[in-house]
């Protein structure tokens, strides 16, 4: 099972037309159900006479903050549909918007349901989304003659040097993924017969 997981990197927009309805549907990236909500509220305050603002958000990996809101239309014919849409792509840190105008033609719970789903989909279609890969800086001491040994130990795991400080013994401050803390640091000290010290930065 993969530690990494995905997120919007940056905004995307949609809009489709059903029987005279306006969906017009944003994808935004946020770090937290407050940024969702102050999303939300900008484009509730940009678009200040549409009929609803139908959203969903689901912020972290642990899935502890997540919501959908209908807005006003049928209990679950908006917000949740929105919702799978994010989950379905196994989306985290995204909020998504989807503001109606309302065409004068009643769509039905089943086409409420379509209609929010289909233009949350297309807003994260045009979203753009990276992998994100949870990481604990390390720092790691050793003398110059462990050099050989120590570079070879960073180039079997997937680490990230972020700093290398050289006095009278040589210091890196490398990111380890989360799920190869405990072997990389018994392999430093097997790699160095526990001549190294490694600490958390």
């Amino acid at each position: 099972m993969s530690d990494s997981h995905r997120v919007l990197d940056a905004a995307g927009r949609a809009e489709i037309k059903i029987k005279g309805s306006r969906f017009i549907a944003e994808a935004v990236p946020v770090s937290s159900a407050l940024e969702a909500e102050e999303a939300l509220q900008a484009i509730r305050k940009r678009e200040y006479d549409a009929t609803h603002h139908c959203s969903a958000w689901r912020i972290d990996p642990e899935g502890i903050e997540f919501r959908w809101s209908d807005d006003g239309e049928p209990s679950n014919s908006a917000g949740l549909p929105i919702f799978r849409h994010i989950e379905g792509r196994d989306l985290f840190g995204t909020a998504v918007v989807v503001t109606r105008y309302y065409g004068g033609t009643k769509l039905g719970t089943g086409g409420l349901i379509r209609a929010y789903g289909e233009a949350a989909s297309l807003a994260l279609d045009a979203a753009r989304v990276r992998e994100v890969i949870p990481r604990t800086r390390l720092t790691l001491r050793f003398a110059y003659d462990d050099t050989s040994p120590a570079m070879h130990l960073l180039s079997q795991y997937d680490t990230v040097v972020a700093g290398t400080r050289y006095s009278d013994e040589t210091e890196i401050d490398v990111d380890v993924r989360n799920r190869d803390l405990a072997p990389f640091q018994a392999a430093f000290v097997e790699a160095l017969s526990g001549r190294g010290r490694i600490e958390p930065a």
